[in-house]
């Protein structure tokens, strides 16, 4: 049976601007809700650098991050936590994405980089819409670069001979997240206004080894969880693979990565 992941928020944030730019362009495509002092979940808030980024546009919002990871929970608290200059208020707590429910109507769900690990995340969308006052949002980012190299090889590796007996179930596949297409037909058949679509970032990495760099922060934390100490020699063959799937440039490593975004807008007006 597979061993939860084990989450390192320095690892993870060592990229955390690359990483940001996705939620940066989901925030641009959210309106402001008509609720004058908004509440506000973060769903996945990780090590909190982007939860942050909410209080920025809605400095007078109550804004709570969920995470079931106690490492990613703990760097948001120490980081993150308080009230904000506008009169708002940043809190973080405990939560499993695949089984959070609403206790409480919110003006904004919203969730960076995170569905893909919640099989089914679909299912979960009429709670949360249901939770959402008149003109609230939902709104979310997910990876959509499973058919990439660095995905692809690694699901690869998990499967070969040497390593598919400790790995076979580990890895997500590659139907973890749904088309643009797909995600507006389900929020719209909830009956909201939705807007969505897809990027196709290219990120130009520096340093040596740079995707998997960006991986053990985020995709190949399963694998590293499940092998432990015997991680090494997976990781140097995973290593050889992409070295030779995104060679270095004279500027750096370019790393496309193609992202899926959706933001649902529960008609209505404020409460």
């Amino acid at each position: 049976m597979s061993v939860s992941p084990t989450w390192d928020p320095q690892q993870y944030l060592r990229h955390a601007g690359h990483r940001a730019r996705a939620f940066v362009d989901l925030l641009a495509h959210v309106s402001d809700p008509p609720a004058e002092r908004l509440r506000i979940a973060d769903l996945g808030c990780g090590p909190g650098n982007v939860t942050r980024l909410l209080a920025d546009r809605w400095p007078a919002a109550r804004i709570t991050g969920y995470d079931n990871s106690p490492e990613m929970l703990d760097k948001a608290h120490v980081d993150h936590e308080g009230p904000t200059p506008g009169g708002g208020r940043i809190d973080f707590a405990p939560a499993d994405v695949r089984t959070w429910a609403p206790s409480e109507p919110y003006d904004l769900i919203i969730s960076n980089a995170t569905l893909q690990w919640v099989p089914g995340h679909v299912d979960r969308f009429p709670a949360w819409v249901d939770a959402l006052a008149a003109g609230g949002t939902f709104a979310f980012q997910v990876p959509g670069n499973f058919d990439s190299p660095s995905h692809r090889l690694m699901r690869e590796l998990a499967r070969s001979d040497r390593w598919k007996d400790r790995l076979g179930g580990t890895l997500r596949h590659d139907d973890a997240v749904h088309t643009p297409a797909a995600y507006l037909a389900a929020l719209a058949d909830l009956g909201c206004e939705v807007d969505a679509w897809e990027t196709t970032y290219i990120h130009l990495l520096q340093g040596e080894d740079p995707v998997l760099d960006w991986v053990q922060g985020t995709g190949l934390r399963p694998i590293l969880s499940e092998l432990g100490p015997d991680a090494d020699p997976f990781v140097t063959e995973y290593r050889a693979a992409l070295r030779e799937a995104y060679p270095p440039t004279a500027h750096g490593t370019p790393f496309p990565f193609r992202r899926v975004f959706a933001v649902a807008r529960r008609p209505g007006s404020n409460r």
